[in-house]
């Protein structure tokens, strides 16, 4: 053999080794998402090149290259698209075209991205709320926030909510056509967390008179203190958010002091003064048998209060919507949790559900088997079928 031949044999090993994903049986085209996994993994590897050079912070770097997906305001023939400002976040507006003798629904939609990425303008978001808009013939507000590194905890949950409680305005819903009556909040991933926090927040703000009807979560992110959930475990290496990546966005949202992401890793970052709060995300309590199985609880180990202290952020019911009490969960709105079986974030939703029922709130919970996280952007068929589940409920709800 030739050394020529041997070097060519040697790089399509290591190709076909990087390329190469083990995949579940149930996975529908498993080769799109074997690609689409592939061209993430290398963003994300040369990101990480990036950063270890000392060139630029991961976060920032990432944002810069998806800064290229965004998409200018663009109206089409179903629906009318306009860029402005509520409260001096900026926000795109996604009002459909089609004449109707009554005022509209209306849904205030909040994008993931782990608090340090993404915006409204980027592609797959504009995509899902004018599909939205046109489809459930409502009024869209997608709205921005601040992001991490340059902006912490709690930035984002402040400029969601100032967003929001600016569109509940009396003259704002007017202007737009809006019903009051039927009014919706939706966010995915760190939106998902932050539509709950946010929707918190407004049962108990008593200046805000109006309320929203419904609240729709896909696959949120619900809590700080406990990173090592039976779908961590089973998700750690699995698509678009391994375990390491959703340490390093959580950590991320409150501080750039990597001592932080240290400490989650390890699942030792919780002080023993906090201890009470791990009740509230006790897995082996809230989690159906059949997420449980083959898995044994274990109490996270107590860190340093230091942390705590310097980052108190990560024990906010802000950040962590399921460190509510029964309380501060009874009254929220009739809710839509979509939750993925291949997916870290899975038993967040999961034990939500769990604490939303027992609090005597109306739930849906649509857990998808063949799923995972990301699945409703990717534009495949699974993607379509979890974007027709999520607005046809709206649809019935909203």
């Amino acid at each position: 053999m030739g050394r020529r031949t041997f070097l060519l044999l040697f790089l399509g090993v290591i190709g076909a080794w990087y390329v190469y994903t083990p995949l579940p049986e149930n996975i529908e085209e498993p080769w799109a998402v074997l690609s689409m996994q592939t061209s993430m993994k290398t963003v994300s590897n040369l990101m990480l090149l990036v950063e270890f050079l000392g060139i630029s912070h991961y976060m920032t770097s990432s944002m810069y290259l998806m800064s290229f997906l965004e998409t200018p305001p663009t109206s089409d023939e179903n629906v009318t698209v306009v860029d402005t400002t509520f409260h001096n976040t900026p926000v795109r507006v996604y009002v459909p075209k089609r004449e109707t003798e009554t005022p509209r629904r209306g849904l205030f939609y909040i994008h993931g991205g782990g608090w340090c990425l993404g915006s409204a303008e980027f592609y797959i978001y504009d995509l899902l709320s004018r599909r939205t808009a046109h489809r459930l013939n409502a009024v869209v507000i997608s709205t921005n926030y601040r992001l991490a590194p340059k902006y912490h905890f709690p930035a984002q949950f402040e400029d969601v909510y100032n967003s929001l409680k600016w569109f509940l305005r009396q003259d704002v819903l007017k202007k737009y056509g809006v019903d009051p009556t039927r009014i919706g909040i939706s966010g995915d991933s760190a939106g998902g967390n932050l539509a709950a926090a946010v929707s918190q927040q407004l049962l108990r703000d008593q200046d805000v008179k109006v309320k929203v009807k419904a609240q729709a979560l896909i696959y949120p992110a619900l809590q700080t203190l406990d990173l090592d959930l039976p779908s961590y475990r089973e998700n750690a290496h699995f698509l678009a958010l391994p375990r390491w990546l959703m340490v390093r966005f959580w950590s991320e949202y409150f501080t750039t002091d990597r001592s932080l992401e240290k400490a989650m890793s390890s699942n030792q970052h919780v002080p023993a003064q906090s201890g009470h709060l791990l009740r509230f995300v006790n897995w082996s309590s809230l989690l159906p048998e059949r997420f449980q199985q083959g898995h044994v609880y274990k109490n996270p180990s107590f860190g340093s209060a230091k942390l705590a202290n310097k980052y108190p952020g990560f024990l906010d019911v802000r950040a962590a919507p399921l460190l509510a009490d029964d309380t501060q969960l009874h009254g929220l709105p009739r809710t839509y949790v979509l939750t993925c079986q291949y997916d870290v974030l899975r038993d967040d939703g999961v034990m939500y559900v769990t604490r939303l029922r027992n609090a005597g709130v109306q739930v849906t919970h649509d857990h998808i088997e063949d799923g995972f996280h990301g699945a409703i952007s990717i534009g495949l068929k699974l993607g379509s079928r979890l974007e027709n589940q999520y607005i046809n409920w709206l649809h019935e709800n909203l």
